[in-house]
């Protein structure tokens, strides 16, 4: 069921909407609102100073109040916002910008370091260049009736020395990390000095965009470039001159609008709004930049904003609380929107109710979830945002949002947001790209601000006002709808200004710190983790980065960037490599390398195929291993192919040694864990390029834009065996924690038998990629004595397999050096299988036993030396 009003269709939710009738109050009509109040009483805040003049201030306080910043005038930090100047020359005010270094020479200082702490205490306010705001704190009440009042803080910088124990390599790039971490130092310092903190800095949410207070509403807006400004909406009937806003000589236009004379909001839940500029671009309307909700009117491009602010009564109120981060992440990556079993674009209240308890029953701990950012360009696949801080409004409403959140946490699944802060929509009509009228506000101007191959906008990181609006976007999303942490998209893209296109990545640490590195965005980078970690330190930072960059995730106070995890993207790269060739041709060392080649002390996020190789026109692994065959061959009462015989063991063996030996962690994209046979394919109008060339279509159809779950719940195809070994995969994992052990040892890999064989932590797995060779009594070292049983067999008639081990059989073993391990056992290793060996539960104390003698032994011949 969907609410309508004139311009826009909206899902709603039957108990926490409802529409009445337009009413009048005072002099302020409010002709239509997406959601009506039942009580237009005002929120009880204890207001110590109120009043209707614009230019001035309205400070607010009760007993649950955050401290908050705002912009004061000049050097007069202590002032209030009253002094907005409405003098300054729009032409002459650049985009903030702290530094550009590209046009800097990276100068050497050995010194650097040492001396950090005598600059950060001269360095003066006006080294931030361009139109740095300084604020003054004042006492704002939270909006969120869930928000947590637990008094947090940042811990300071710390050295940024540590990088050179951990790895010495870096020592030989010094100048350019001691460069980086003074920069960061300093940035920390002026945030302090200017904003009152870096957790007060990223809450700009709270004093930007629309804030309400006991008397009214206030909307602030940071458009330097702008002439002149109004607020025009459903609410003033979109009269231009009817709510003028004023200038401070920073860039930051205000307007104040007092409750209506019956006590209702100025203001009304659900209606439009939008704020006309007269840039020097000319006249237009934009969505505000912080605004916490859009939705796109049937039949129109554009996106309209919409005030969102529903009474107490209809807020989310969450119960359950957070769960503890666990050792091992084992993550389902999904796409709200596309995981319905039904051509249609799915609510998060089905998602929430459908497949939030399928992730858990899978065994996975940790959902991840792609574009939740606001996106007016659905294919985009949520990577070009256009509204920041508001939920994609395709799926539901805020609420529906923060339902589906705590209910992961009540089946104690984390929630990771895969948040975009590499890039934007170039979109200028409902998007940030030309907001105030000039090309360089949010973004670097020219062509540096612009990402040829995403055709989307590059952020200025170097620019104090996008810093505050990135952190704080960032915390808007932990703190208002309680997000476990993040996947950051994009990183390799920030964090180098050749953003990692055309660019082979070696290895060599030369390609890592040079001029090509955009300090600015590793620096913001190294902040946003600092806040992250700072405020939440259950939270969990994810960076998707393809480069290596060294230091990657090593704490900030050892001089890393503060990544919690990596991707290890190039795991997918090489088996779609692999898949390229015969199975003669694969190689178990190329493999085991690919897998193991990863920093010494940063975790990493395995998974065996991304999510864009599901998009149409690239192949999933199912698909590259039987291909059209998985349409009509997959029914187990019907004959079998080569393909599939060949397919299905390949496929459980390639996500099991993924997860086995690629990481600390494990991601899975919704619906690979059974072989999803169909691509995404967005639905799209047919295409025509500059060329003349005609692109078809798929006449807007949803139909590719599901997935069939229903699939791989069928009894009687294969597609339920491969899940089923998915789920037992995780169970494995949640049992045995191998994914985070401290123990690994990779003790056979045989090219003439395609055999690996490997340790970690107490299992032992054996993979035989051999394509008909089975082998009886063949020997694997191990470390441990005692009995070893199967735990795994991809072999399973349950998982699809042929049923060839004897899952009753006992494997001893005996000591002697065998594959540089102590110990050894026979097993019986069939063709294309994969078995994982773990000791019986009786032997445990006995293990336990001589595993202590012997590290006795070990410690012992250690001190006679």
């Amino acid at each position: 069921m969907v609410y309508t009003i004139p311009g826009i269709r909206f899902p709603a939710v039957p108990p926490i909407c409802k529409c009445s009738d337009s009413t009048v109050n005072g002099d302020r009509r409010t002709p239509m609102s997406l959601f009506l109040r039942k009580d237009s009483s005002a929120r009880k805040i204890v207001v110590s100073k109120s009043t209707h003049d614009s230019g001035s201030v309205l400070s607010t306080a009760n007993a649950a109040s955050d401290k908050v910043l705002v912009p004061g005038t000049g050097s007069n930090r202590s002032s209030t916002l009253a002094g907005l100047s409405e003098t300054s020359d729009p032409a002459s005010e650049d985009t903030q910008v702290l530094h550009d270094v590209d046009n800097q020479t990276m100068e050497a200082d050995e010194k650097l370091i040492e001396e950090t702490d005598q600059d950060l205490q001269s360095l003066p306010v006006d080294n931030v260049d361009g139109d740095q705001a300084p604020l003054e704190e004042i006492s704002i009440p939270s909006k969120s009736n869930n928000a947590d009042f637990t008094v947090r803080s940042i811990p300071p910088p710390g050295g940024g020395q540590r990088i050179y124990e951990i790895d010495p390599y870096l020592l030989n790039h010094r100048e350019h990390l001691d460069y980086r971490y003074g920069q960061y130092r300093r940035m920390r310092e002026a945030i302090d000095q200017n904003e009152g903190g870096l957790e007060a800095f990223s809450r700009g949410y709270e004093k930007f965009g629309f804030t309400r207070s006991a008397t009214g509403i206030t909307y602030r807006e940071w458009a330097p470039g702008a002439m002149s400004a109004a607020l025009i909406g459903d609410f003033n009937n979109w009269n231009p001159t009817a709510d003028i806003m004023t200038r401070n000589e920073f860039g930051v236009w205000e307007i104040f609008l007092p409750h209506n004379a019956d006590g209702s909001s100025a203001i009304p839940h659900g209606s439009r709004v939008k704020i006309r500029m007269d840039t020097p671009s000319g006249i237009k309307d934009s969505i505000p930049a912080w605004i916490k909700f859009s939705v796109q009117p049937p039949g129109e491009i554009p996106y309209n904003g919409i005030y969102y602010d529903p009474p107490e009564e209809e807020k989310y109120v969450f119960q359950h609380p957070r769960p503890k981060k666990p050792k091992s992440l084992r993550i389902y990556e999904s796409h709200v929107g596309m995981s319905s079993t039904e051509p249609i674009i799915n609510t998060y209240a089905n998602f929430r109710d459908d497949v939030l308890p399928r992730i858990k029953k899978l065994g996975y701990n940790a959902v991840q979830i792609m574009a939740i950012q606001e996106h007016s360009y659905y294919a985009s696949f949520g990577y070009h945002v256009t509204n920041f801080f508001a939920p994609s409004s395709r799926c539901g409403t805020p609420e529906e949002l923060k339902s589906l959140i705590d209910k992961a946490h009540e089946l104690g699944l984390l929630v990771l947001m895969d948040i975009v802060h590499s890039h934007a929509s170039k979109n200028v009509l409902d998007g940030l790209n030309s907001f105030d009228g000039t090309d360089g506000h949010y973004f670097h101007s020219g062509s540096r601000g612009y990402h040829w191959m995403w055709d989307s906008r590059l952020f200025n990181y170097g620019s104090w006002e996008v810093l505050r609006f990135l952190l704080s976007n960032a915390r808007w999303w932990l703190e208002e709808y309680k997000f476990d942490g993040f996947r950051f998209d994009g990183v390799t893209s920030m964090m180098y200004t050749h953003h990692g296109l055309e660019t082979v990545f070696t290895g060599n640490y030369n390609e890592y710190f040079g001029f090509a590195t955009d300090v600015d965005a590793v620096v913001y980078l190294m902040l946003v983790n600092d806040m992250i970690h700072g405020l939440y330190p259950e939270a969990v930072s994810i960076g998707e980065d393809v480069s290596g960059m060294p230091a990657f995730c090593i704490p900030i106070q050892d001089g890393g960037i503060g990544f919690d995890y990596r991707l290890h993207m190039a795991i997918a790269d090489k088996w779609i490599e692999l898949l390229k060739k015969s199975d003669e041709d694969w190689k178990m060392g190329d493999i085991v390398h690919t897998l193991v080649n990863r920093r010494w002390s940063e975790k990493c996020v395995a998974y065996a195929e991304s999510h864009d190789q599901a998009l149409v026109g690239d192949k999933t692994l199912a698909f590259w291993l039987m291909d059209k065959d998985m349409y009509h061959s997959m029914a187990l009462d019907s004959p079998t192919t080569p393909a599939i015989d060949r397919g299905v063991p390949l496929h459980k063996m390639i996500r099991l040694i993924t997860m086995g030996l690629g990481g600390e962690g494990y991601l899975n994209f919704m619906g690979n864990e059974f072989g999803h046979p169909e691509w995404i394919d967005f639905p799209r109008g047919d295409q025509h390029l500059p060329g003349g060339a005609l692109v078809p279509g798929n006449n807007f159809s949803y139909d590719k834009c599901r997935r069939r779950f229903d699939l791989g719940d069928a009894k009687n195809l294969r597609y339920r065996g491969m899940k089923e070994f998915d789920r037992a995969m995780q169970h494995l994992e949640e049992t045995f924690g191998f994914m985070t052990s401290g123990h690994q040892y990779v003790s056979r890999k045989d090219e003439g038998d395609k055999i690996i064989v490997f340790e970690r932590g107490d299992l032992v797995f054996v993979f035989n990629f051999h394509w008909s060779n089975s082998y009886s009594d063949y020997r694997v070292g191990c470390l441990k004595p005692g009995k070893y049983k199967i735990v795994l067999d991809s072999d399973d008639p349950l998982f699809g397999g042929f049923n060839r081990l004897d899952h009753s059989a006992e494997y001893f073993t005996f000591d002697g050096n065998y594959d540089n391990r102590p110990r050894s056992f026979l097993v019986y290793t069939p063709s294309r299988t994969a078995v994982v060996y773990a000791l019986a539960p009786d032997d445990s104390e006995l293990v336990k036993s001589e595993t202590e003698d012997e590290n006795e032994a070990e410690t012992s011949l250690e001190c006679s030396f």
